[in-house]
């Protein structure tokens, strides 16, 4: 159930003099007895005790600051999982405490602050309520400090945050708050305000009050500029073409519109500190999704990316700025000239989001400008539901840019109505949308439509959705690997919970997928029956029977090597078996194995995907991931063994000097990428950045394609 309406609220105390940072809570207020919140309970392994080890936190502000203490307690002296010293840390094995902030009660969106043993932080954005674990972005940055001290019996944990950083309602006194910590001793995850075990620890409909001592005031500018200076140069041996290193100018700035909106602003954007994408082995028939990691389309990202289905995107912000290599498999950019981004609340129950972008014409990369704009507004009804509708326009400059003008027969636009549902209880969420394309040529059903819901308590978990993607639907700024078809997609799961010291639950688990269309009848059927085992270490182990139909209605090489293809209009039965493994991600050494075997079109497939890691400490991470795809076929189509390989090591010498690098071997498009980036943040949120990226043929080691990238940031508030 949610939260208990007589459960205890926290309250947050107005300091009275000032805080030294330093991790030490010698200060009057963090020695007062009064107003900390302890009763932490447990999540996991269980969710109906106290948790083992407890902790306790506590809260106070002023005019421009929310001040922070927590004490982990301890069993004795112990230590410490840090998967590494570099800021936004992520996942179950590291030890930390994280504070949530839902400083508009909606229960819906969030900000989230962490800090582990070591000090090292972590902020991110919460999105749709916090219901799956991908509802939180670590991609947001921010100023806010804090310190941590180990002693014997504890960690503590001393933080402040400049309430400039946070979005909030003017004159509000209260928000909706929850606390949690994730202890690698134990393997206990603890909340403040209890949460099934059945929900993500996430989830934001489980939280409580935070109830400050006087109403809040913006009194900062809430203004922050934030330059760069960056050069670079690259060589192209396969077209024999060299870029020459020259420097350029650009920056963004973030400006508060009152305490609620965020106006983000963008001038000749580089975008050189984005990761190279991990490469993958594509055997699917259709384009692969690579997630936004650019700060300009993080903060209140969710506004605009989560418009739609994961199959039907009506806007994908990596549409702009970014063109792919097929050749290399990277991403190149396209330059960006300007930007504006206003983004948050209007009132409590309405949030706003508009954008517009100019990219620039690249005669020689046969690029041609284009305008793109954005409107996404969303209504809050009911309890934690809303309505949303989006306007996309992609606007083309004219290829002869001496005319600088729109080409009125290459613009594409998208409308689009949605309903999310999100029940107080969170057992219910669902969604239905309708979006629909515009351009000069008329198309058959330019259109599409998604009707979802999902059904979650302790034991069960059930869901069902209707996709139907027109033929004529054209997202141009979105993501949509595929049209004309319709998709039902039915699954349920239910959840045993053993008296067990191994296992902490398991459980079976059935999914169907079925695409049709009204030409070719049925298209794709997948009928999936599964396993699942969850261990009380945190591994991870499930087995998947799976039954798949698939009908061609284009060519189709299975293995995408240029071998001779499978014909357009015939079918095939597969029948395979999925392995799934996970080992306990506290240890040193820890393993994620994907294996799976048996049928493939009218041959056979024995497919491995690996994810090995080392960790020495907190200073050096050595990882591995392995993918190998052996493929064998009746004449005339080929076999292929399809290997890639990614070594990586992660150094962090401190908590602002990392060095990464990672090689890539890619079989399937014939490519070895080398990446290696040095990192130092010599400032809060400022970073000198050096990038290289080489590529060449792996059997000769002939060179492709390689750059030298510097770029130096610097956020400056105002």
């Amino acid at each position: 159930m949610a939260q208990d309406q007589g459960q205890s609220n926290a309250f947050a105390f107005k300091l009275r003099e000032p805080i030294k940072l330093d991790g030490v809570l010698d200060e009057a207020i963090w020695q007062d007895a009064e107003g900390w919140n302890t009763d932490f309970m447990q999540y996991f392994p269980s969710d109906t005790s106290r948790a083992e080890v407890q902790t306790r936190i506590k809260v106070a502000f002023d005019d421009e600051n929310l001040y922070l203490a927590a004490e982990m307690m301890n069993r004795g002296d112990r230590d410490y999982v840090s998967t590494s010293l570099r800021r936004d840390y992520r996942g179950e094995q590291n030890d930390g405490v994280t504070f949530v902030f839902d400083t508009f009660n909606d229960k819906t969106n969030a900000f989230q602050f962490g800090v582990n043993p070591y000090g090292v932080q972590r902020e991110g954005l919460l999105a749709n309520g916090g219901n799956r674990g991908t509802d939180l972005s670590l991609a947001w940055d921010n100023k806010w400090y804090s310190e941590a001290t180990i002693l014997d019996d504890r960690w503590v944990v001393e933080a402040i945050i400049p309430l400039a950083t946070l979005r909030f309602k003017d004159g509000g006194q209260n928000w909706n708050v929850n606390f949690y910590r994730i202890d690698s001793d134990t393997g206990e995850r603890s909340t403040w305000s209890p949460i099934p075990r059945n929900f993500s620890i996430i989830s934001l409909a489980f939280s409580r009050k935070l109830i400050f001592e006087e109403p809040l005031k913006k009194t900062s500018a809430n203004i922050s500029i934030i330059p760069y200076i960056a050069g670079g140069t690259s060589k192209n041996f396969l077209e024999g073409t060299e870029e020459k290193f020259s420097p350029s100018f650009g920056g963004d700035a973030k400006v508060g519109i009152g305490p609620a909106l965020n106006l983000d602003l963008t001038v000749n954007p580089d975008f050189s500190q984005v990761e190279v994408d991990e490469q993958v082995t594509n055997l699917d028939r259709f384009e692969i999704f690579f997630p936004e990691r650019r700060q300009f389309f993080l903060e209140n990202g969710d506004l605009f990316a989560d418009f739609g289905h994961p199959l039907a995107r009506p806007f994908f912000s990596r549409r702009i700025g970014v063109a792919r290599d097929e050749n290399t498999g990277q991403n190149v950019q396209n330059q960006i000239l300007y930007g504006a981004r206003l983004s948050g609340k209007v009132t409590d129950d309405w949030r706003v989001g508009l954008m517009n972008m100019q990219t620039a014409n690249d005669e020689d990369a046969g690029i041609v400008g284009n305008n793109f704009s954005v409107a996404a507004i969303q209504r809050k009804v009911f309890n934690r539901s809303n309505i949303g509708f989006i306007f996309v326009d992609r606007e083309t400059l004219s290829p002869n840019e001496s005319q600088n003008v729109f080409d009125p027969d290459e613009s594409n636009r998208l409308l689009g109505l949605e309903y999310n549902l999100a029940s107080a209880d969170g057992k219910w969420t669902g969604k239905a949308f309708y979006h629909r394309t515009f351009e000069k040529e008329d198309r058959n059903s330019p259109r599409t439509f998604n009707a979802y819901v999902l059904y979650s308590d302790l034991h069960w978990n059930w869901s069902i959705s209707y996709l139907d993607i027109g033929e004529g639907y054209n997202p141009e700024v979105g993501f949509v690997p595929r049209v004309n078809y319709k998709r039902l997609n039915p699954d349920i799961g239910y959840n045993f919970f053993p008296q067990s010291r191994i296992i902490n639950r398991h459980g079976p688990t059935m999914e169907y997928e079925l695409r049709f269309n009204e030409e070719l009848g049925t298209t794709d059927r997948d009928f999936n029956i599964g396993y699942q085992v969850r261990f009380q270490s945190l591994a991870q182990l499930e087995v998947t029977q799976k039954n798949r139909y698939i009908y061609l209605f284009n060519d189709f090489d299975p293995t995408r090597t240029g071998g001779e293809p499978l014909l357009a209009g015939t079918d095939y039965y597969n029948n395979t078996v999925e392995l799934r493994f996970q080992s306990d991600p506290r240890k040193a050494f820890n393993i994620q194995v994907n294996s799976e075997f048996g049928e493939y079109f009218t041959g056979k497939i024995t497919s491995i995907r690996s994810q090995l890691g080392i960790r020495m400490g907190y200073t050096a991470n050595i990882g591995m991931n392995f993918s190998y795809n052996r493929i064998r076929l009746p004449e005339p189509q080929n076999d292929a063994d399809l290997l890639l390989v990614g070594p990586r090591i992660d150094l962090t010498f401190s908590k602002s000097l990392f060095w990464t690098t990672f090689i890539q071997y890619n079989n399937q498009i014939e490519n070895i990428n080398i990446n290696t980036r040095l990192q130092w943040r010599f400032a809060p949120v400022s970073d000198f950045f050096l990038v290289y990226t080489d590529n060449y043929f792996p059997d000769t080691f002939a060179p492709k394609q390689r750059s030298l990238v510097l770029k130096l940031n610097y956020w400056l508030n105002i």
